[in-house]
């Protein structure tokens, strides 16, 4: 009796919950309707779109999203770049408002975020940026629009990039803590911030010339989208010229100062509205709602793969790349007879070696199946993302795009004295052999230890020279040249053979379809997004919104060092093919 009442009770409890979701979600669509707030496209709308806006590789749904301003699901990159090309023929998308203060994204969505922008202005279409406070990411983006405007009491920031890293080598002498480093590669700074309290000269060389790339790459934007020479631009950064909104309009670096309500003046002026009608402004968000879905087919030929964030082995989480996870991807891919080529898109500054090895196999097997592997490049594929893709057939990049980073590192923590000085705990146990807790944190390594994982790190590394040599078709000795943990941008890592070709992630898709000699062919998007019960019930990693709450209550920058120490433990656990932490560019 007990167990029917047990079974039930719980019964009774689902159909309470579902019954009380149907009712909420019915409530929202019927009020949403009820105050005529389902998106429409009329003639004459204007899309908005926010740089501020983080677009992440796929889109990403909002649990109770039922759609108006702020509702909506966030579009992924790729998803932004069709709805601009779609609106470009839409004749009742009139024009496009840039809200442009600052960039959410990295130096190479922004460039693929300028080309679309491009792309839909050479439709006639007019293009309005504007911002408050306009950074130089956002700024460089803006250029793609026929007028730029700042508000009149605001700014752009003009002073050229600056990069930060942080180093934890202090806060672990404090506490008696001593990180056990092996590498290979004299570039590999992703040590660094355990082993020394500033950069080497060896890190500070090779972040001088990716920065100087990446400003370099500014200057000429700029200097092609405003007629302004290089030389002038650095003056106005180095000499600090740059300051208020007049200064920027008397540099021609903006067109001019106005209010919001004179920028929707202008915009109603050339919609050729009266003044107090309203504008019908549409989030991209909201376009993407209000018109026919660009979901992928379930059917289709080719398989656009998305791998974003660290690669962790096992299973995925949200946010990473689980070696498991995308072994299985890639192999239902590479079986499947309806699937005529792959296209991996690499955002991902690497991770763990072994699980980089298990996804680097999948897509050699392709390859030998005769079945195209193109892999695109987003804002960072480097270390481990540069180890997954190398088996390509072709691999497309941004010349603002960070690669290379081909080196492997451990990190094994001695944790003795931290345990015995500052909280009074020791250890003692038995073990029956003399490695049997290697990478104990309860005690130094023995130098016959140390000696075996540097062996190890060697080893890994020697394997992944060897398999960029294979896929890039060079021998070894002109690997190591161009390897050693180097980082390099797009630009350099085209001319050095790392990458085929310049172009942004559309390109890769039809280089696949061309090598797969497919004249009209259909994407099917990889991994499936999951739909509300999904996420309601937990099938995405529980940490996300606890993360997000993180994030949320430190703020970016404490929620940085938090996120590396976080990374310190993970790195413990294998032998890691990844970048430096982060690299904070201002």
């Amino acid at each position: 009796m007990r167990s029917f009442f047990k079974v039930f009770f719980a019964c009774l409890l689902a159909l309470i919950i579902f019954t009380l979701i149907g009712v909420f979600l019915l409530a929202g669509t019927v009020g949403k309707i009820a105050r005529n707030q389902v998106p429409k496209v009329n003639k004459g709308t204007v899309l908005v779109l926010d740089l501020a806006e983080h677009f992440a590789e796929q889109k990403q749904d909002k649990m109770f999203g039922l759609g108006g301003e702020g509702n909506e699901d966030v579009p992924g990159l790729y998803e932004v770049v069709r709805l601009l090309h779609r609106a470009r023929t839409d004749k009742d998308v009139s024009g496009l408002y840039i809200k442009a203060n600052g960039s959410g994204n990295g130096f190479a969505a922004g460039e693929e975020l300028r080309t679309a922008i491009r792309d839909f202005k050479a439709s006639g279409k007019f293009v309005i940026a504007f911002g408050d406070r306009m950074s130089q990411k956002a700024y460089s983006i803006a250029t793609a629009a026929d007028k730029i405007y700042l508000s009149p009491h605001g700014s752009l920031e003009w002073s050229g990039y600056s990069v930060d890293y942080l180093f934890l080598k202090g806060t672990l002498d404090m506490l008696q803590i001593k990180p056990q480093i092996f590498y290979a590669g004299k570039f590999k700074s992703a040590t660094e911030p355990f082993r020394s309290d500033r950069m080497t000269d060896a890190n500070r060389l090779q972040t001088t010339i990716w920065l100087n790339d990446l400003y370099n790459d500014l200057l000429s934007t700029v200097s092609a989208a405003r007629s302004i020479d290089t030389a002038t631009l650095r003056n106005l950064a180095t000499t600090g010229a740059i300051r208020y909104a007049e200064d920027a309009v008397a540099a021609k670096l903006v067109d001019g100062v106005k209010y919001d309500d004179e920028i929707k003046d202008e915009i109603k002026t050339k919609l050729d509205i009266d003044k107090l009608e309203k504008i019908n402004f549409l989030s991209i968000g909201t376009y993407r709602e209000a018109t026919s879905s660009l979901a992928s087919s379930s059917r289709g030929n080719i398989a656009l793969i998305y791998a974003e964030g660290d690669i962790i082995d096992g299973k995925s989480g949200e946010g990473n790349i689980g070696g498991e996870t995308y072994r299985n991807l890639i192999r239902k891919a590479r079986l499947d007879q309806n699937i005529k080529a792959i296209v991996l898109r690499v955002n991902s500054g690497g991770g763990s070696a072994m699980a980089s090895e298990d996804i680097w196999r999948e897509l050699s097997l392709a390859r030998k199946d005769k079945k195209p592997v193109v892999v695109s490049f987003g804002d960072v594929a480097a270390s481990g993302g540069y180890y997954i893709s190398c088996a390509a057939d072709s691999i497309f990049a941004l010349p603002t795009t960070i690669t290379g980073s081909i080196g492997v590192f451990s990190v094994y923590p001695d944790m003795e004295q931290f345990f015995r000085n500052k909280l009074g705990i020791t250890f003692d146990g038995v073990k029956t052999g003399p490695f049997a807790n290697t990478g104990s944190i309860s005690r130094p390594m023995t130098e016959e230890e140390k000696q075996r994982t540097q062996h190890d790190v060697e080893r890994i590394y020697a394997m992944f020279k060897s398999r960029v040599a294979e896929g890039r078709k060079k021998d070894t000795a002109a690997i190591e040249e161009i390897a050693q943990g180097r980082v390099w941008t797009g630009y350099r890592a085209k001319e050095i053979g790392l990458v085929d070709r310049f172009g942004g992630l559309q390109q890769a898709v039809e280089c696949a379809a061309r090598m797969a000699k497919l004249d009209d062919y259909t994407v099917r998007e990889l991994p499936e997004t999951y739909g509300f019960f999904e996420k309601l019930f937990g099938r995405k990693d529980p940490a996300a919104s606890y993360t997000s709450v993180m994030r949320e209550q430190l703020g970016d920058d404490y929620f940085r060092v938090y996120e590396q120490l976080q990374k310190v433990r993970r790195m413990s656990e294998a032998v890691q093919a990844r970048m430096p932490f982060e690299m904070l560019i201002r």
